[in-house]
């Protein structure tokens, strides 16, 4: 009796419980299904523990095997917490729940959990382990090449975030602690004037969820932010607005608006007057931007008005998410739409485009191209149609979790914002970079008589993209000094008329405000007068260069690389020993063995000719007055030079 009573009452316990079981489950999936990732996370964490404890339970009734079908459940709900935490980006609470369920060979079941482990691993800064297990999942995965191509991805990120977090910078990047900011998450901020402008997501009663709108915030005043009124046309009770753009002028601003219904969302981009000092009602743009039945969203207006950048997911794109631009008329209307290429978009998302006038500098973020993880940003140069390929910004810029929303302050040019959630298992944050200054100084002498050349034209390049970024002249001291806050592989070019012109790399070696020093000769030429060569060596009776010529060779090869205007002839001569066709000959081999060398190092062979004129024209005399042999003076007519011909 006493047996009976207590398998009833345990039957009785376990009703209730699965009952419970069953409720938290079906939220939680229909969460999941509906992409409510935070709601599905909160379902599953009822029961995770719960199904824990009931591995460990007797059966159902007395004597009946029901343990494999819990052990199925209980993985299921593992996975899928895991899952949930991972696409809402709460990585660290991801990462436990992967390792629960390889730690407890649940993985054969779910074979990617080991690819979801190693992006975890990477997002929370722990890389040598990212690397560790996705290499394991290289090796032991076999399934759909998609998930093969995102582990070698990860790795590359991950390698690159390890060498990244090494590096000393010289940029400093500092969390926002402005006044009353929602701790539901932050971002998309721009400055105009002396006012903040963001999008912040704040708890609504009314709709029981946290919604997005758009703030402003006097930063000459201690109040808190303060809303901005936005109405439109058929608005609905859970519409939210968010990614302010605003011209220069301040007069009109272009926005993101959006609703969801169910798992779907739909954006937009949207217009508003500033009227009287008040937001006049917004207007959608038109099919330019607003494709139907696609999204679009994340606008960046050009401070005159004239062009929009924006994402958009409609058909014509590299894929996923991309950047776009329009021409816009008087009244702030699309003209057309552009997509920006694949130098810029990639089969991946893009978002959040912001775009410089004055440097031509794009900014944006990526999905698609090598990074630390997550949306890193990436910079490229140029103007409507054509781009330079885009570099990724690097750390400290960059992270291993998401990336977005760069935008640089009006009134400083070493001051930028940007909106990360590297500081948080959920949100996007606001964060303000810092550029430490970096000076670059250098002198330009003449090689001959080392005096200083004033009116030298130095231009600064960006190295990787070949943008000119600044240009300037030497002074009377033949000198120059170039003060940057963004730290690139730079390139000083020197050049001067008449002169042989330069290009030399800025060591990228030191940060902060270190003073790169980069003096430098420059070489005179007047056009159809030779220039020897030094050090040009054959063996007797050979046109063969000897391994020492090359050297003098090389140098050559430098001035036709940084003048590519520039055409030579290259002209060998010889002594007097020997017939004068034997010695033409000879020296037109040599002459054309030298310009074989050159043409092998990539300079092509239309802006050489080669010439031999054998000894008829020597520099020294090749028998003394008394008639006997000069051998100095032979040596010296024995040579290689070159001449500018145009």
């Amino acid at each position: 009796m006493k047996s009976f009573v207590f398998v009833f009452f345990s039957l009785f316990t376990l009703t209730d419980t699965f009952a419970q079981y069953n409720d938290f489950k079906n939220l939680g999936d229909k969460a999941f299904d509906n992409k409510d990732y935070f709601g599905a996370a909160y379902n599953y964490r009822k029961i995770a523990g719960g199904v824990s404890d009931l591995k460990k339970s007797f059966p159902f009734y007395p004597g009946g095997p029901t343990r494999k079908k819990v052990n199925t459940n209980r993985s299921y709900i593992f996975y899928r917490l895991a899952e949930s935490y991972r696409l809402y980006q709460n990585y660290t609470a991801a990462e436990e729940w992967y390792l629960k369920i390889i730690n407890e060979k649940y993985e054969p079941e779910y074979p990617l959990t080991r690819l979801w482990y190693g992006v975890c691993l990477r997002a929370n800064n722990h890389f040598d382990e990212s690397i560790k297990q996705l290499q394991r999942f290289k090796i032991t995965y076999i399934g759909n090449d998609e998930f093969t191509a995102i582990s070698n991805r990860e790795l590359s990120s991950s390698f690159l975030a390890r060498q990244q977090y090494k590096l000393v910078s010289s940029i400093v990047v500092n969390r926002m602690n402005e006044k009353g900011l929602s701790a539901g998450g932050n971002y998309a901020l721009i400055k105009t004037g002396l006012k903040y402008w963001f999008t912040s997501s704040v708890y609504s009663e009314a709709n029981r969820k946290y919604l997005n709108n758009i703030y402003s915030l006097n930063t000459s005043e201690s109040g808190a932010p303060v809303v901005i009124n936005l109405k439109e046309a058929n608005s609905r009770d859970n519409i939210e607005y968010g990614t302010p753009s605003i011209t220069a002028s301040g007069n009109r601003m272009y926005l993101t608006s959006w609703y969801k219904e169910g798992s779907k969302t739909s954006l937009g981009v949207y217009i508003s007057e500033l009227e009287n000092g008040a937001w006049a009602p917004l207007r959608k743009l038109n099919t330019n931007v607003n494709s139907e039945g696609y999204n679009a969203l994340q606008p960046f207006i050009t401070p005159e008005g004239k062009h929009l950048f924006f994402v958009s997911d409609k058909p014509g794109g590299q894929g996923g998410r991309d950047i776009w631009m329009s021409d816009l008329d008087e009244a702030g209307n699309p003209l057309n739409s552009v997509n920006l290429g694949d130098k810029i978009n990639s089969p991946f998302d893009e978002e959040a485009p912001f775009y410089d006038p004055l440097y031509k500098r794009l900014v944006y973020s990526s999905k698609g191209f090598s990074g630390l993880g997550g949306f890193d940003f990436f910079e490229s140069y140029g103007d409507k149609v054509k781009w330079t390929a885009s570099r990724n910004l690097g750390y400290p810029i960059n992270s291993s979790k998401d990336d977005l929303y760069y935008s640089n302050d009006p009134n400083d040019d070493r001051k930028a914002y940007i909106s990360s959630d590297r500081e948080s298992d959920c949100c996007l944050n606001l964060f303000e970079v810092n550029y430490k200054p970096i000076f670059i100084f250098g002198k330009i002498t003449l090689c001959d008589s080392n005096t200083s050349l004033r009116g030298v034209k130095i231009s600064l390049i960006d190295s990787v993209s070949k943008q000119i970024l600044k240009q300037q002249e030497t002074d009377i001291k033949g000198e120059y000094t170039f003060e940057e806050t963004i730290k690139y592989p730079y390139q000083v070019k020197i050049e001067k008329t008449g002169y042989f012109t330069k290009t030399i790399p800025v060591p990228s070696r030191a940060v902060g405000d270190t003073l790169f020093s980069t003096d430098i000769c420059l070489q005179k030429y007047k056009s159809n007068s030779p220039i020897e060569l030094k050090n040009i060596f054959y063996d007797f009776n050979s046109a063969g260069l000897r391994p020492e010529s090359k050297a003098g060779l090389d140098k050559l090869v430098i001035i036709m690389q940084e003048n590519p205007g520039m055409k030579i002839e290259l002209s060998s001569h010889a002594d007097s020993i020997g017939s004068e066709p034997y010695n033409l000959n000879l020296s037109q081999l040599r002459a054309q063995s030298c310009v074989d060398y050159i043409v092998l190092k990539g300079i092509a062979k239309e802006r050489i000719i080669a010439k031999g004129y054998g000894k008829s024209k020597p520099i020294a005399l090749n028998t003394l007055l008394d008639g006997k042999d000069n051998p100095a003076g032979r040596q010296l007519n024995r040579r290689t030079s070159f001449t500018v011909i145009e």
